[in-house]
């Protein structure tokens, strides 16, 4: 008798360990590792889905009969061991379920698109050859000749510093340079015969990648795998990641791809908060690649316009390989935080005389400087999203749910952001004054005070209502929020940061670093010797921004976290649930493996939080000991709720490690 070993698609705790099936003898031909699988469970007569991990010899000290496999739902083995292994791995750092991560890693079957697939030959795509005979390959540019691609063939991690410029493709199309540079060592890779993993935030990212690809390797040899594609699509790219070797691009979950011979995996922007997992057990793409290149051995590049903490923690430690551009490509960044406005219309759009003047040589071609568009970055999209009572300054709530009051658009009534209700009689709950003043002006808002400011200039808006990815080389006034910045050809003439104050005003412990990269990011969009200015702002934070100083900003913001213990430097969980949930996991940790517990502290009437802090070196005994406090808490009887016969309320615990919501 043959053994399959099946891991079950269930979030529940106590199932999260391999099953052991006999494989009748009608499916002894079809139950392969890796395949989907249907199962029995030996209670109510219920069946599970799951997947083949493996199959075995019985064990010769069991006495008893297993259960068989009841079907064998697609004959193709969509789990490799590789994926297997490192959902196995991650779920247990995370003191989570693998088959959670699983259903990130595997998409839904689609019949018809694996049906389709089954009556091709999966070939891998052609893979191009020099005359010699060994695989042609396209030079990266910018850094020492063949250094970065032979760093990749050998396996090496790497702490890739960008180059931070807009470039051309042959096709006409502007991209940023980093995405060209991603995009030949990846190709560089799969003409070896191996897939390259490219994991970045958002559809933005995904684009100037997939546009710099385009130039670069042959159409069938990349694979797209994002959250905006259909799940046909979707399934499709990942059936062709499982034919051969392929370069998969995608979010964060991209990092899960199937890999025949894994290659490369590279992690851009990797501060970004769009690549922390939203769903349990909330494992960051970064964290999800370092294990991956550990568990396979292939390259690693973290890169970004501005370097995360995590990975220079990674450089000092000698994990990862610093390695930069031949020369450093640097934005004209002019700080202005002390001066004021002079001119009214200056005034009237809340920037200072030197960025109005600025704006105003860009868009008329004023001494002697090429015309082109004006990008103005600013915070908070929508009209007038925050108001505030105008006696006392107290910030204007609903009345109905306590939302926050703002206005959409120019003339409209103030309502709720939360539930909509409109703030027809609003009066303060603190003086009963009854008239609103604006707080912070959005982009609807800011795009019409440009406009009187600057009359007869198109002013485009682009935000998450209103999404730009590109506008042309003509004289424009483009206001966008934080991350929502599009391409212009050739680069802006010019670049004004306002908000600056207000992006600085978020209670975090990444503000610094976010508004590094949200600048930064805006910066790189200027064409070359464009000014950037960065309204408002002062101090060390604006210095290293003007000096290019990111670096150095990573290295020192490192240095204070390990003073004062906090992330990077340390790791950390957090429990929350009830008091009892809680409490019984903190009583199951061994105060020796902990630095020290905070709280619990209470979130709500019936909910509170404690967090663990721990070393690095002490992860994995305090994971599994989290992990078994959890098992035990979702198994354990619970009392039915009175008049409610047969209901049992289902247990509330969640354990977050390296939880960004608490920083």
């Amino acid at each position: 008798m043959t053994v399959a070993r099946v891991v079950l698609d269930s979030p529940l705790p106590q199932l999260d360990h391999l099953f052991d099936y006999s494989v009748p003898d009608e499916l002894a031909g079809q139950v392969l590792p890796g395949v989907r699988v249907r199962v029995p469970l030996r209670s109510a007569g219920r069946v599970a889905d799951g997947y083949v991990v493996e199959l075995a010899e019985p064990d010769a000290a069991f006495s008893g009969s297993l259960s068989p496999i009841e079907a064998v739902v697609s004959p193709v083995p969509v789990l490799t061991d590789a994926v297997w292994r490192l959902a196995r791995r991650l779920a247990d750092r995370s003191a989570g379920t693998a088959s959670d991560i699983l259903r990130l890693a595997v998409p839904p079957r689609m019949v018809r698109v694996e049906k389709a697939w089954l009556s091709q030959a999966a070939d891998t795509a052609p893979v191009p050859r020099d005359d010699a005979g060994e695989p042609a390959a396209f030079p990266v540019r910018g850094y020492t000749a063949g250094a970065l691609e032979a760093a990749v063939a050998a396996g090496e991690r790497l702490a890739l510093r960008p180059i931070r410029r807009l470039s051309r493709l042959p096709d006409g199309t502007w991209v940023g340079e980093w995405a060209i540079t991603l995009a030949s060592i990846a190709t560089a890779t799969w003409r070896r015969g191996a897939t390259a993993i490219l994991a970045v935030p958002d559809h933005r990212d995904l684009e100037q990648l997939a546009a710099a690809l385009a130039a670069i390797a042959p159409g069938d040899a990349v694979v797209r795998a994002d959250a905006s594609q259909s799940n046909p699509d979707r399934y499709k790219g990942f059936l062709a990641a499982l034919s051969g070797p392929r370069i998969v691009i995608g979010n964060r979950s991209v990092v899960y791809a199937p890999a025949a011979e894994l290659g490369l995996v590279v992690v851009w922007e990797d501060s970004d908060p769009l690549l922390a997992e939203p769903l349990s057990p909330y494992v960051h793409a970064r964290d999800a690649a370092l294990v991956r290149q550990e568990l396979e051995g292939c390259a690693l590049v973290l890169s970004g316009l501005v370097r995360s903490v995590e990975a220079q923690r990674l450089v000092e430690l000698g994990w990862l390989r610093d390695v930069g551009p031949e020369r450093a490509y640097s934005p004209k960044v002019v700080l202005t935080a002390n001066q004021s406005a002079s001119e009214p219309a200056a005034r009237a759009a809340r920037i200072p005389s030197s960025a109005w003047r600025a704006a105003r040589e860009a868009l008329s071609g004023e001494s002697g400087r090429e015309r082109g568009p004006v990008l103005v970055q600013v915070a908070r999209p929508g009209y007038l999203p925050v108001l505030s009572c105008a006696h006392c300054g107290q910030a204007a709530r609903c009345a109905k749910c306590s939302g926050p009051l703002g206005v959409r658009r120019a003339g409209a009534t103030p309502s709720c952001g939360w539930c909509g209700a409109l703030a027809t009689e609003w009066s303060c709950t603190r003086c009963e004054h009854t008239k609103l003043r604006m707080v912070t002006p959005g982009s609807g808002r800011t795009a019409e005070e440009l406009g009187r400011a600057f009359p007869g200039t198109r002013v485009v808006l682009a935000d998450g209502d209103h999404p730009v990815l590109r506008v042309g080389s003509a004289p424009a006034l483009v206001v966008a929020t934080r991350g929502a910045e599009p391409i212009a050809d050739g680069g802006y003439q010019a670049v004004l940061l306002l908000d600056g104050e207000r992006m600085l005003a978020r209670e975090t412990l990444h503000v610094a670093e976010d508004c590094l990269r949200w600048w930064t990011s805006a910066s790189v969009l200027a064409s070359p010797g464009a000014p950037t200015l960065l309204v408002g702002v002062s101090g060390d934070l604006a210095r290293d921004f003007a000096t290019d100083r990111l670096v150095d900003f990573a290295r020192e913001e490192l240095t204070d976290r390990r003073q004062l213990r906090f992330p990077p430097a340390v790791r950390l969980a957090s429990v929350t649930g009830a008091e009892s949930a809680v409490s019984g996991v903190l009583d199951a940790v061994d105060p020796g493996l902990l630095i020290d517990v905070l709280g619990p502290a209470e979130v709500d009437e019936k909910t509170v939080r404690a967090i663990l802090r721990f070393e690095y070196a002490r992860g994995a005994e305090v994971a599994a000991t989290v992990r078994a406090a959890v098992v035990r808490n979702a198994t354990q009887r619970r009392k039915a709720p009175g008049g409610r016969p047969g209901y049992r309320p289902a247990p509330t615990l969640r354990v977050r490690f390296d939880d960004p919501e608490i920083l």
